[in-house]
């Protein structure tokens, strides 16, 4: 069977659709899979089972980039196109069966959009897909016998990054409890994406936390993932990598100040969201207190239990989050 599964160029909404893929996967079991995604997310499939290729969409003047995956894809007879995009492309390819997510935005949780595309309620976690190399990089980055903290001070725009004195103070406060609780010392991990900006925006933090690990730039996804598995928690920006926290599994508190929770919110086995007061859509995220954040982080580090932060198996391909 030839699948062609067509989703986003942005990281946050492709991690958002492994959940659909994955229910695909287990339903038609020897398929071969064809992703279409922007470069920023490719990487993301790289461990998948299934996947014959990956065709990297970049966006071009006029709409053409979709004249370009049509060129890719005309040649093969498909079996089921999946497209997240809400384009006409799939209907100018042979197909037995098509599956058009509309485009535009609507009120409701993005992964219930997805889900119902399949008529699926609830609908899937998002997962990640991670080789043992992947695994064996993290271990050697975040050694076993550490609790580590991971942080993701960056967002792709300034509107919904949280100031950097606060991820500092947060990090700080989150360390004092550990230790007062008796659960030992809580190491921080900094993350952020590829590019000089990203490092820019994660260079505070990293200055004002000697002892934190910097662990961003440049790690493929699976890589990233991996790393996150062996976090006791994660706090981030709503961004890529809050939604790769929680398809990874781990517990992860997303921060929210403009953009809305009640969208974007992380999925996962242990995710939830802490937004800013005021009129979801319009809240200054400065308006999210430290006090308010440490709640949060230490009610969901509790639930958690001690167990967070726990790898999963070593198996080739091993999907690290379940599907609901």
């Amino acid at each position: 069977m030839r699948i062609l599964f067509i989703t986003s160029t942005r990281l946050g909404d492709a991690v958002l659709s492994t959940g659909l893929l994955d229910v695909l996967l287990a339903r038609h079991p020897g398929a071969r899979v064809t992703i279409a995604c922007g470069p920023v997310a490719a990487s993301l499939f790289d461990a998948m089972p299934g996947r014959e290729r990956t065709i990297v969409v970049t966006k071009r003047r006029h709409d053409l980039h979709w004249l370009s995956l049509w060129r890719d894809c005309v040649g093969t007879r498909w079996d089921l196109c999946v497209d997240l995009r809400g384009s006409a492309i799939t209907l100018f390819l042979s197909a037995r069966r098509r599956l058009i997510m509309r485009g535009g935005r609507r009120q409701g949780a993005r992964v219930a959009h997805l889900g119902a595309l399949l008529g699926l309620s609830p609908p899937p976690l998002p997962v990640v897909w991670t080789a043992p190399a992947d695994r064996e990089r993290a271990r050697a980055i975040l050694p076993d016998g550490t609790r580590w903290l991971a942080l993701a001070p960056t967002a792709n725009w300034v509107g919904k990054i949280w100031p950097a004195d606060r991820f500092v103070a947060l990090a700080q406060a989150l360390q004092a409890h550990a230790v007062q609780a008796g659960h030992g010392p809580l190491r921080p991990v900094v993350l952020y994406g590829p590019g000089e900006a990203e490092r820019r925006m994660a260079a505070p933090v990293l200055a004002a936390l000697p002892d934190a690990v910097d662990a961003g730039g440049d790690h493929a996804l699976p890589q990233v993932a991996a790393l996150l598995a062996r976090c006791q928690g994660f706090v981030g920006n709503d961004s890529g990598l809050m939604h790769l926290s929680a398809a990874a599994g781990t517990p992860t508190l997303g921060l929210f100040g403009p953009s809305r929770m009640t969208e974007y919110g992380p999925a996962g086995r242990c995710a939830r969201g802490v937004a800013a007061p005021g009129p979801e859509g319009h809240a200054p995220i400065a308006g999210l207190e430290v006090a308010t954040v440490l709640r949060a982080a230490i009610d969901l580090l509790d639930a958690a239990g001690p167990a967070a932060g726990d790898i999963p198996g070593d198996a080739p391909g091993d999907a690290m989050s379940v599907v609901a």
